[in-house]
């Protein structure tokens, strides 16, 4: 008999494949230098962080270091709270309050903390497909079951038939992200208001109520004007919104974000309380009490985010030169592009040939596809390119 949880040692024994391939790179690169390898597998920005976090950090850290350092409440600071729902009703035109928030270590601990909050015996939830791979691990780890749904693959917009024939009398939630995290894409404010109709006929249906969880680090990463990306609570009452400033600020490593329960949800307070309840059982209480403090002085600025749209648009025009089918993503920094062969990870062990690391779509849920990581140096893209069109020319001639 083992001494440790089976499920437990499986996750730490074999890392994501976005993590293989991560260290497959550092390896390689110590074998033939950084120049030569060009790694597209990790999602972490290049650009630095905008400078009001240096001069806030910077303020902050010559106070008192006692109550800099200090915990905070369990659900984070008041203060900080509290400017986040300034924050949010002055950009969305809501009434949340600082009771509303509760700050978190990142997105990932924010959507374990929802998960947990809303589990029931029996219950599911709907991913739609290409998803993020970790969603798969929280969902099981919370005691559900995940239900795949596949968007249409022309746009990687909703199939409202597939969801639609996936909503049952279990259906508990449905894992949202906007702009997407492999392929880019941006739910339309259209898109967003079917699915609430949709979402509110199954509530009707089934009797109980349905959440949608949004799952929001690229929120601010769009790059045309005219691409809007919907706050969903607007659109439907029964929303958590799992937000982090990974992205938008380049902090990922700092993990800091929220949770947002709207006023209008479903029995608030008990979810709420549900909510506070999964973060003291999870261990995720007392957010890092710097980087909490560091929040409201920086609420709404971004990184140069003009960066991820040139290197978007060399990448883009380049790979549908050299033959590759992308579907130009309108936010986020990935590309998501139809390998040259049916076998997703074949095609990958292609591309290390040429020292090109791409992450293989099948632990996405959507098979046949690579992700292209493009938050790197616009100088590493061009140096890139070569190998594109050689790796391309073996498919394609």
């Amino acid at each position: 008999m083992s001494i440790v949880s089976e499920k437990m040692y499986q996750l730490g024994s074999k890392r994501s494949e976005i993590r293989e391939l991560f260290e497959y790179g550092k390896k390689r690169i110590a074998e033939v230098g950084k120049e030569n390898v060009y790694d597209f597998s990790l999602g972490n920005p290049s650009v630095p962080a905008p400078d009001c976090v240096r001069e806030t950090l910077s303020d902050l850290i010559s106070g008192d270091p006692v109550s800099l350092h200090g915990y905070t409440s369990a659900q984070g600071d008041a203060g900080v709270r509290a400017a986040c729902a300034d924050y949010i009703n002055k950009t969305h035109g809501t009434g949340v309050t600082a009771n509303d928030f509760y700050m978190t270590c990142g997105a990932a601990a924010s959507l374990t903390i929802s998960l947990n909050a809303l589990a029931g015996e029996g219950d599911e939830v709907i991913v739609l497909a290409p998803y993020f791979p970790e969603y798969k691990v929280f969902i099981t780890q919370a005691g559900m079951k995940c239900v795949e749904v596949k968007c249409r693959e022309e746009d990687f917009q909703i199939d409202f038939a597939a969801l639609s024939a996936a909503l049952n009398a279990h259906t508990k939630a449905i894992i949202i992200n906007s702009p997407n995290n492999p392929s880019g894409a941006v739910f339309s404010p259209a898109t967003i208001e079917a699915l609430a109709a949709l979402l509110r006929d199954a509530e009707a249906k089934y009797g109980r109520p349905i959440f949608i969880i949004a799952d929001e680090p690229y929120r601010e990463l769009v790059y045309d004007a005219e691409t809007v990306v919907p706050f969903i609570p607007n659109y439907y009452d029964n929303t958590l919104v799992c937000y982090s400033f990974s992205k938008s600020l380049s902090l990922p490593g700092e993990r800091i974000g929220y949770i947002l329960v709207p006023p209008k949800a479903a029995e608030h307070d008990a979810v709420y309380f549900a909510v506070c309840g999964a973060g003291r059982a999870l261990g995720f209480v007392c957010a890092p009490s710097l980087f909490q403090k560091m929040v409201p002085a920086c609420l709404g600025m971004t990184s140069d985010i003009s960066v991820y749209k040139q290197n978007r648009d060399l990448l883009c025009e380049a790979l549908t030169a050299y033959g590759y089918k992308v579907v130009r993503p309108d936010g986020a920094f990935y590309l998501f592009v139809k390998a040259l062969e049916p076998d997703a990870r074949a095609f990958g062990e292609r591309a290390k040939a040429h020292d090109l690391l791409v992450v293989p779509s099948d632990s996405f849920g959507f098979p046949g596809y690579v992700r292209i990581s493009y938050c790197v140096s616009t100088d590493m893209i061009r140096r890139s390119l070569p190998a594109f069109e050689a790796l391309a020319k073996e498919y394609l001639g």
